[in-house]
């Protein structure tokens, strides 16, 4: 038997590719730092107006949040292997990392493919833009070899960008999508996916692991889960649609009052956002509930009363989800705590690293679902 248990566990090491994740400084955190958060906000509203309407080929993610982008990890690109921080994004589909002509002032201060030093690269000349909720990158489409942790994907078309604005401050250099191929920039394949097709993984599975407090400790794991990061049994959730990773939620509450969500509604599992945003209505209403005041672009609340403010609890096919006070306000100092919800002009809701840090979660390909469950 004990043959058999250890045979198992050298399996399930050689199936799951765990890769360890770095908890950093969101963009809003670095420009609120800097007296500039205020400035980018407005600066970028008029950008994204103006690019958006002279461009309709725009590929567009609009649930996306750059500035809210907080656990990182790298990869390889090239041959030899040149090193990138990226995002792990469940809210999007799409690779890219910025070119070494790339002209804009962001690229200046992050990792760069330079393109000609790789013995496996392949230029195209297709566009290849993304226009995010606060930032776009504009580049071509290029191929070259891939690697997550000990995963190899050959020939994997990603994006080098040209351009790209709203990253200047930020904590990494790219972004590896991780969701569906429908909402990929078109005639692309994502990475997971290419990695299912050449076999590299068992299993079209993977899992996120985010830690509350460590810088480290976060892990992403691919091809399988490993049950020791979460408490209980894995709760599962259908996909909305075949689309990307929104599901369901029958409601949200506090205190046994519904306050959002009343009739049902969508929301998006996206670790590439830190915070809970929503619809500005239902948002509103949570500020008022929890007395929290405008403040700048965001909402302060005073320090003392994460106490005794009650959870908000969001109930996901019938399975009740806790966000207590202490997850949902942010201590930026002694005496300024800031609310963790994010008012937004959409009907959608989007569960970031605020909800994810409580609950462990699995993203199944093969059967469409979400598995949720208590984190250790």
């Amino acid at each position: 038997m004990k043959w058999l248990v250890l045979l198992w566990l050298v399996a399930l090491s050689e199936c799951i590719v765990i890769m360890p994740l770095t908890k950093t400084k969101t963009m809003r955190e670095i420009l609120r730092e800097k007296n500039l958060l205020n400035n980018f906000l407005e600066e970028q509203a008029n950008r994204m107006s103006d690019d958006s309407a002279s461009d309709p080929k725009l590929s567009t993610h609009p649930l996306r949040n750059a500035l809210d982008m907080a656990y990182v990890g790298n990869v390889t690109i090239g041959t030899p292997p040149k090193e990138f921080r990226v995002v792990f994004d469940t809210g999007s589909s799409d690779l890219w990392v910025p070119s070494i002509k790339c002209i804009s002032p962001a690229c200046h201060t992050h990792i760069t493919f330079d393109h000609h030093k790789s013995s496996t690269f392949r230029l195209t000349r297709r566009p290849f833009r993304i226009l995010y909720g606060s930032g776009m990158m504009n580049g071509v489409l290029a191929y070259d070899t891939v690697r997550i942790g000990n995963l190899v994907s050959t020939d994997q078309p990603f994006g080098l960008s040209l351009q790209q604005f709203g990253f200047d401050n930020a904590p990494f250099d790219g972004v590896l999508g991780l969701s569906y191929p429908s909402i990929a920039v078109p005639g692309t394949i994502p990475i997971f996916d290419k990695l299912k097709q050449q076999g590299a993984i068992s299993e079209p599975i993977f899992a996120f692991y985010l830690s509350t407090h460590k810088e480290n400790g976060s892990v992403l794991m691919l091809g399988g889960v490993d049950h020791s990061y979460h408490k209980g049994k894995l709760n599962w959730i259908p996909v909305s649609q075949t689309k990307s990773w929104l599901i369901t939620v029958d409601r949200i509450s506090m205190n046994g009052k519904v306050i959002g969500c009343e009739h049902g509604c969508e929301a998006l599992v996206d670790t590439g956002t830190s915070l809970i945003h929503g619809p500005a209505g239902p948002v509103t209403n949570i500020q008022k509930f929890i007395h929290a005041m405008p403040y700048d672009s965001e909402y302060m609340v005073s320090c003392p009363v994460i106490s005794i403010l009650p959870p908000v609890i969001f109930t996901i096919n019938g399975i009740d989800y806790s966000v207590p006070a202490e997850a949902y306000i942010q201590k930026i100092s002694n005496s300024l705590c800031l609310s963790s919800f994010h008012g937004d002009n959409t009907d959608k809701w989007i569960l970031g690293d605020v909800f994810l840090r409580l609950y462990f979660s699995v993203y199944d390909r093969g059967n469409n679902r979400i598995g949720l469950a208590p984190a250790v």
